[in-house]
């Protein structure tokens, strides 16, 4: 494989002030019919970095890139690269690569007839569909059809479409999905080496430890709404408690009642915050007898999977909350509605 990146063809927004490729997602809510796919979602994405888009499968990611890429209109909000809406930029194909589904491909078609048809179509020169399938890595199965490509070799054929017209900005959906760890070990170099560049990277996930050892930030979201958004430094370093007890459900009440959550792990609890001052005084506040109480730094892996299961348990009870609403409510009353 080739470890040079071709020659970039010139961009026809190069002139353009400030630095370019800045996503901007504000207020974003896409709903279908009575379900929510994603609520008021904010986030930014930043050039020269690679961006984590995290969340269990159905907490509204791919409707988000969608949405971004033009492809779904947003119920409210937006979601703008430079400020401008996707359908508002000139030449897109060289301002926004993308590959959201590595299974969109004519099965009867070669890996290069693919990209030749969408070089035609973006008007990029022939010679940069040999160059890219050299520098993904699959360039000895650039004759066969794609029907008979594995998985990875179709995440690579996608991200060859992506990077087409040389863009600024690349929106990947679950890249590493189908990858050995052979070629997880090389997406993580490749999407380095782009972020190096100064491209602006987001790549979404729903897996952690494919993309840890990638990302520079990280945004996680469940049931459509963002729980989590900084660096991975930042995000690793929060400080959690780890406390055992007489009656952790009733130190789990308090600290409920206080703003923080706490649940259940192993013998003890996991409380989010660090402030052990304030752990001891809810405890003894609430005449919860404390075992013990210590201070941690909480795994990146185990803080995705504590937010995304807090939220999902939220949204959860308002849902059970809001059908009992709807059983005990006063059918002359809904008449007025």
């Amino acid at each position: 494989m080739a470890s040079a990146t071709p020659s970039r063809p010139p961009r026809p927004d190069s002139a353009a002030a400030g630095p370019r490729g800045v996503i901007e997602v504000r207020g974003l809510t896409k709903r279908f019919g009575s379900f929510t796919a994603v609520d008021d979602l904010d986030f930014d994405v930043r050039p020269g970095r690679v961006t984590g888009f995290l969340g269990p499968n159905g907490s509204g990611k791919t409707t988000t890139l969608r949405m971004l890429l033009g492809l779904v209109r947003p119920t409210a909000g937006t979601a703008t690269i430079d400020g401008r809406r996707y359908a508002e930029i000139e030449n897109p194909q060289a301002v926004v690569g993308s590959a959201l589904e590595a299974t969109s491909f004519h099965p009867g078609r070669s890996g290069r007839d693919h990209l030749r048809v969408l070089a035609t179509v973006a008007g990029v020169p022939a010679r940069r569909v040999d160059e890219l399938l050299e520098l993904v890595g699959i360039p000895a199965a650039a004759r066969q059809r794609a029907g008979g490509y594995s998985m990875g070799m179709r995440q690579r054929l996608g991200l060859a479409a992506a990077l087409l017209g040389d863009p600024a900005v690349i929106i990947l959906d679950e890249p590493a999905n189908g990858l050995d760890p052979e070629g997880i070990r090389w997406l993580r170099g490749f999407l380095r080496h782009l972020a190096d560049e100064g491209r602006t990277l987001l790549i979404s996930s729903h897996m952690l430890g494919e993309v840890e050892q990638t990302v520079d930030d990280v945004v996680i979201i469940a049931n459509g709404r963002r729980v989590a958004q900084g660096t991975v430094a930042e995000l690793r370093g929060r400080a959690t408690a780890y406390v055992r007890t007489s009656d952790p459900d009733a130190l789990v009440r308090a600290l409920s009642d206080r703003g923080v959550q706490a649940r259940r792990r192993g013998e003890g609890l996991q409380v989010d915050t660090g402030d052990l001052v304030l752990v001891g005084d809810v405890a003894h506040a609430a005449d919860v007898a404390v075992h013990e109480l210590r201070g941690e730094q909480t795994h990146l892996e185990e803080l995705f999977f504590t937010l995304t299961e807090t939220a999902e348990n939220r949204n959860r009870n308002l849902g059970d909350a809001g059908a009992a609403d709807t059983r005990h409510r006063d059918p002359q009353q809904e008449d007025r509605r």
